[in-house]
């Protein structure tokens, strides 16, 4: 493991890096073979940068953003709610987690749809969702899931948020004899006090928050590594970078993410892991992998890739997504923001001594 030498900088952003310099630098772990990043400069003399990687590299180049075809001015907008694609009404939530809502909509209009039109919170609770998230492009006739993060509030009992899709004009489309999608949740446990400080005693299954993975926690190299730190989690962080994610595959065409129970339990347990240990890399300080993390989580995965991310101060989730959006030294990162191969995530945030820490787990069964 690699321990972290913290500089003081005034008002500047300190970012880690396993390979030194002042631009971004990544590390890429092959999805049979993951390799170990090289340790920083034993004697650090510029400020170091992030470490983001990438499991299995795509092979398509990124798919470029798809033009929205120019609708005729009488076209009509209209819906039809067809299903909860995820959360159906009264679903248990614990409180304090994140959560995707996702509701598959028929367009039964004669406009298509694009990223100009977008879900918006209307009324009743917000629970951290973005101001908005761009659709698909969706031709009359067809259907789309439009998917939104939220994050369950820390009140026990029902909650509900309504939503309605906007057009490119900022009116409200109706949908069937209403105009609302509505997420309706059962909050059924707290979380720690404060909501934040949880630490881990070694279980790698706190007590009193929700749980990071199912796997003992030991160092075997094939679970979630045991962590002893008072990280913290947030939440909204964590709805921030899944609507990014999403709005990014909006815009570029692409259905978004829904998010997966047991790959959000692998990311978050790896997460834990490098902000208790100074760790920038895959592998964990128990040399456990993104594989055997999604194995030790339980899910059966066919493909599974990886990105990571820390940097003092943290960045938003808005911030991390644009930074591998925009990272030009190993576009793999930005290519398994918009794949196709992959069909769910799971991401997680730990914070710990002035760092964040952020884990995206990209997988397919």
């Amino acid at each position: 493991m690699i321990k972290k030498a913290l500089f003081i900088v005034s008002l500047t952003a300190i970012v880690l890096s396993a390979c030194g310099g002042n631009a971004p630098a990544e590390t890429a772990a092959p999805t049979e073979t993951p390799t170990l990043t090289a340790a920083p400069p034993a004697t650090p003399t510029t400020a170091p940068v992030v470490t983001v990687a990438a499991v299995e590299p795509p092979t398509a180049s990124p798919t470029a953003t798809i033009p929205v075809p120019t609708n005729s001015p009488d076209c009509t907008n209209s819906a039809s709610f067809v299903a909860d694609a995820t959360v159906p009404d009264n679903s248990p939530v614990t409180a304090g987690t994140t959560f995707t809502k996702a509701w598959t909509v028929k367009n039964t209009g004669t406009c298509i749809w694009g990223p100009g039109y977008a879900l918006v919170h209307y009324s009743d609770e917000n629970m951290g969702a973005p101001a908005k998230v761009p659709l698909s492009v969706t031709y009359p006739g067809q259907t789309v899931d439009i998917s939104v993060a939220l994050a369950a509030p820390s009140a026990l009992g029902s909650h509900r948020g309504n939503f309605v899709i906007k057009n490119p004009a900022g009116l409200i489309m109706k949908i069937d004899a209403d105009s609302r999608l509505w997420v309706l949740i059962t909050v059924t446990d707290a979380v720690a006090s404060g909501g934040t400080a949880i630490p881990v005693t070694g279980t790698g299954n706190p007590t009193s928050a929700p749980a990071v993975g199912t796997g003992s926690g030991t160092s075997s190299g094939s679970g979630f590594a045991s962590v002893t730190c008072a990280y913290t989690t947030d939440p909204a962080k964590v709805a921030d970078a899944i609507n990014a994610i999403n709005a990014y595959r909006a815009q570029s065409g692409v259905t978004a993410y829904p998010t997966n129970a047991q790959l959000t339990q692998a990311a978050q347990a790896h997460a834990n892991d490098m902000a208790c240990n100074s760790l920038f890399f895959h592998n964990g300080s128990d040399g456990s992998t993104p594989q055997s993390r999604v194995a030790a989580s339980g899910y059966v995965a066919s493909s599974v890739s990886e990105n990571v991310y820390g940097s003092y101060p943290p960045l938003s989730g808005q911030g991390v997504v644009t930074w591998w959006q925009n990272d030009k030294t190993d576009t793999r990162h930005n290519l398994n923001l918009i794949s196709t191969k992959f069909t769910e995530i799971g991401v997680g945030y730990a914070f710990f001594n002035n760092f964040g820490y952020y884990v995206v787990v990209f997988a397919a069964p």
